[in-house]
């Protein structure tokens, strides 16, 4: 088998804006699907782009630079593909590789007529989902949200508030007053304090038992992650956009600048990668929790890989409105129990919503 062909094709994903306290998403984003055709006629695919950054930004580079290094390749070979990739993630981002490594586990999932949580080996058949808020203008709307998933059955809520020390833990005191004991609390500061802010903050939400405490610092500060950690109890998760990716990790784990790691086929260049990263964790035994994907098919490609690794506890539904979900005939649904269940079809085994792409398609251009 080998690869005959590389494409990207675009089409609109109409977004109402909404933010974080850092970030702005939606407008008139385009996402892509990538394709990976073979002369054996079994194609697999994936999405790229995300609600801050359309298909668009990516799609270039990987035609211009990754699809001559994968044309007549094995799409077998994905360990040996994806390295070769690395070597040109200073000229390609890491969604473009990722997109690819994604696509050619679709395609590897259908040659094998498995789900891709079988061929790495499955762990378990569902996990917990957590609704992870967009910026809202209160502690009381947020306490209002979180209150609206806990009466759907759902264990746990996680909050982006507003990136000002004082406001944050307004909101995250309005959230254990809301919900009570039994509703796990989580708090995504999103690289948003100084070292001295980010200790408070922390002692704060010690007292009003969080579950983690995710990005409180600059992603690559780990000079004051170390002493940060050395200072709180509750754990820090801090390694979503380390630099390095997963050859980051290693130095983050042997300084002990973080109690949990973080990953997800976006940032960090596919399943393939992932998947290592969550490995090099459970060595330690630590745990990794997966972030959102930015697009549905990054998401299933997320949980296939939470469902194959033992050391990965929530599913996280972000935002908690689900504004990430298009493109897809079925999309992955949060059940009454607060529940997530592991694929079941060959490859990605949720099916693209063709109608939609054909009515929404942009115009083939030069990429």
């Amino acid at each position: 088998m080998r690869i005959t062909d590389l494409t990207v094709t675009l089409f609109k994903w109409p977004i109402k804006p909404w933010k974080t306290g850092r970030s702005l998403f939606g407008g008139d984003i385009k996402l892509g699907i990538v394709t990976i055709q073979t002369d054996e006629d079994i194609e697999g695919y994936s999405f790229l782009g995300s609600q801050s950054q359309g298909a668009d930004v990516f799609a270039g580079p990987l035609i211009d630079v990754l699809k001559p290094r994968l044309l007549g390749r094995n799409p077998l070979d994905i360990g040996a593909i994806w390295q070769d990739m690395w070597s040109m993630h200073r000229r390609v981002s890491l969604r473009a590789i990722g997109a690819v490594d994604v696509a050619l586990w679709d395609l590897a999932g259908k040659v094998a007529g498995l789900p891709i949580h079988r061929m790495l080996g499955t762990c378990k058949e569902q996990v917990p989902a957590y609704a992870s808020s967009a910026w809202l203008p209160t502690p009381e709307a947020y306490a209002e949200e979180a209150m609206h998933f806990k009466s759907l059955g759902w264990k746990a809520y996680k909050t982006h508030p507003h990136g000002i020390p004082k406001k944050d833990v307004e909101i995250c005191r309005a959230l254990r007053e809301a919900v009570g004991d039994d509703m796990i609390l989580m708090l995504d500061s999103m690289w948003a304090y100084g070292y001295e802010e980010a200790v408070r903050v922390g002692r704060a939400i010690e007292k009003l038992d969080f579950f983690w405490y995710e990005d409180p610092l600059a992603e690559e500060d780990i000079y004051n992650y170390i002493k940060l950690r050395q200072k709180l109890d509750i754990p820090l998760m801090c390694t979503e956009y380390a630099p390095g990716g997963f050859y980051g990790m290693a130095q983050w784990v042997q300084q002990q600048a973080t109690d949990i790691l973080r990953g997800d086929v976006a940032v960090c260049g596919g399943i393939t990668p992932l998947v290592r990263i969550a490995h090099l964790a459970d060595a330690f035994r630590m745990k990794c929790e997966i972030h959102h994907g930015g697009n549905s098919l990054n998401n299933v490609a997320n949980l296939h890989v939470t469902m194959a690794i033992p050391n990965c506890d929530y599913y996280e539904v972000f935002p908690a409105n689900g504004a990430n979900k298009y493109g897809l005939v079925e999309d992955i649904e949060v059940d009454d129990e607060g529940l997530v269940y592991a694929p079941k079809g060959p490859g990605l085994g949720y099916d693209i919503d063709w109608n939609l792409v054909k009515q929404n398609k942009i115009p083939e251009q030069a990429l």
